[in-house]
């Protein structure tokens, strides 16, 4: 049963505790819960919400920087937009934080970078990345995870792999995050990647956007 006590973490645990006990609490959120229509899309909106209200309380139980974040959610993938690989874009996700830019095209700012690299990208300032996409002037440093279901394409290719939807963490502080909040994050990634229904076809979506 879900309990608010999941959003409880002790201050005095490490960063790589306080990722692993997250992931622990994640897995049991999403026990059962794979497949939760929001729109005409299924969207797994409540393990999303869910995930950004642990996420966010976890960073915050840390010391600086990590506790400085003001902003922690998710773009996912439009999937009316990608008839056409030039109008792939994502939508405006749960989150928690300010209210935040409402569309991201890929291959714009931090999100659409990650989007249409299917890679992580670590900003330790923001001012520094070309293009960065400014939907708030507290935030100083930025870290975006692809999440990415697995086509049927050749086994590691990752040919027919999609971005269904991405991390996006902000802080208000500079060099906010580290390794430890990469492999934290891509580990979470992939386990929401796989814990949810997201409603996909998956060839004509990868032929698309690649």
């Amino acid at each position: 049963m879900v309990n608010a006590e999941a959003t409880n973490f002790p201050s005095h645990l490490s960063k790589h505790d306080i990722y692993a006990r997250l992931h622990t609490q994640a897995e049991a959120l999403f026990s059962g819960q794979s497949n939760w229509p929001s729109t005409t899309d299924i969207q797994p909106t409540s393990n999303l919400a869910n995930t950004a209200s642990i996420l966010y309380h976890a960073l915050k139980s840390l010391p600086a920087p990590s506790n400085q974040v003001n902003w922690v959610g998710f773009y996912t993938l439009d999937q009316s937009s990608v008839r056409d690989a030039r109008d792939a874009q994502l939508i405006l996700g749960p989150f928690m934080g300010k209210v935040a830019c409402q569309s991201i095209r890929f291959g714009k700012g931090l999100c659409g970078t990650a989007a249409a690299e299917k890679r992580t990208v670590r900003v330790s300032d923001v001012d520094e990345f070309l293009g960065y996409i400014a939907c708030d002037a507290d935030s100083k440093s930025e870290i975006v995870v692809p999440i990415v279901v697995r086509g049927d394409g050749p086994s590691g290719s990752g040919e027919d792999d999609v971005v269904v939807a991405v991390i996006d963490i902000d802080c208000s502080a500079k060099n906010g995050f580290d390794e430890t909040d990469e492999e934290g994050l891509e580990k979470l990634a992939s386990l929401i990647a796989r814990s949810c229904n997201w409603g996909l076809n998956l060839s004509p979506l990868s032929s698309n956007i690649q």
